[in-house]
């Protein structure tokens, strides 16, 4: 664009103006604020649920039965916890929230329910905030951005419970399927796995995180990995000199974050470094607005139909 469009002269082209900062001001106030992200977990007992989202976040972020019996819930449960975690300076508030229960019962008829609930109950909450005439600056952000479904190693398709489960979730949030305790397969039986769920999410209509209609190049390397198959630990072993965790078996260590043994690093890189933001993104802009829209919609409908009989009477 020419110069004398912007209203710069010639004479003033080589002028600093500092626009280049704004990139800077952004990432220092949002340093000051800190960041939130919700994830929550889906998946039978026994697969590593929790082992795998502290490895995640090399901390106890997550809910651990620590070695003690907890008796199984009647009905599925939704249980969350809530915690801070800090790095180089950056504040990350972090809610984990566990089902226990879901899919452990020999009837699991609508164990996804209180699941469903739990996500358009936070939207709800955010909705009920928004609207009012004096809200908050800043509305605290409880919404899920994304679910881990954890899938069991079979080696078979999917069930007919977990196609019915994620074909609820994927309509209200972005949905991550993960095969849990993924040593327990060869890496033949492994990739034959990959592509049975593939078949059966895309035959069955169930779109997961990122959605179908994206085309960028790293997103179509991650899909090439989904659904990720890993393995979480707590353990630390040595190996060539060096700190690793790792699960070790009567034959060999299965390093947890060596992207030749396991997809536990792409899955860490996705949620953390690099798709953490676009998954905060992606829940704002289409599953909330996707609530948003189907809950105000009567009511607007409804106030217009209103209108349109109150300006008949007046005729009247």
């Amino acid at each position: 664009m020419p110069q004398a469009a912007l209203g710069v002269s010639p004479a003033e082209g080589s002028a600093y103006v500092g626009i280049d900062t704004l990139q800077e001001q952004t990432r220092q106030r949002a340093l000051r604020r800190g960041y939130t992200f919700n994830l929550l977990v889906v998946g039978r007992s026994g697969l590593g649920k929790s082992t795998l989202v502290n490895t995640l976040f090399k901390s106890s972020v997550a809910r651990r039965k620590d070695g003690k019996e907890e008796p199984l819930p009647s009905t599925t449960q939704v249980k969350k916890v809530e915690t801070t975690v800090s790095e180089g300076g950056v504040k990350l508030h972090l809610t984990v929230t566990d089902t226990p229960g879901f899919g452990d019962h020999i009837n699991n008829e609508n164990c996804w329910e209180p699941i469903i609930s739990y996500i358009e109950q936070q939207y709800s909450r955010y909705l009920e905030e928004e609207q009012k005439v004096q809200r908050l600056l800043r509305i605290p952000d409880t919404r899920v951005h994304c679910c881990l479904y954890f899938i069991p190693p079979s080696g078979h398709s999917l069930s007919s419970l977990d196609v019915e489960v994620l074909r609820r979730l994927d309509k209200v949030t972005n949905v991550v399927p993960i095969i849990a305790k993924a040593d327990t397969l060869t890496m033949e039986e492994r990739d034959t796995f990959k592509e049975r769920i593939r078949a059966d999410l895309k035959d069955h209509g169930i779109k997961n995180y990122p959605l179908d209609d994206t085309s960028e190049a790293e997103f179509a390397k991650m899909k090439e990995r989904l659904p990720f198959a890993v393995v979480g630990s707590s353990q630390w072993h040595e190996v060539h000199g060096r700190k690793v965790l790792g699960r070790r078996s009567t034959w060999g260590l299965v390093e947890v974050e060596n992207k030749a043994h396991n997809d536990f690093a792409c899955l860490r890189d996705m949620l953390i470094r690099t798709h953490m933001q676009d998954l905060i993104d992606c829940t704002a802009e289409v599953h909330y607005e996707n609530y948003r829209r189907a809950k105000l919609t009567p009511l607007q409908n409804g106030d217009a139909a209103e209108s349109k009989k109150g300006d008949a009477q007046s005729k009247l």
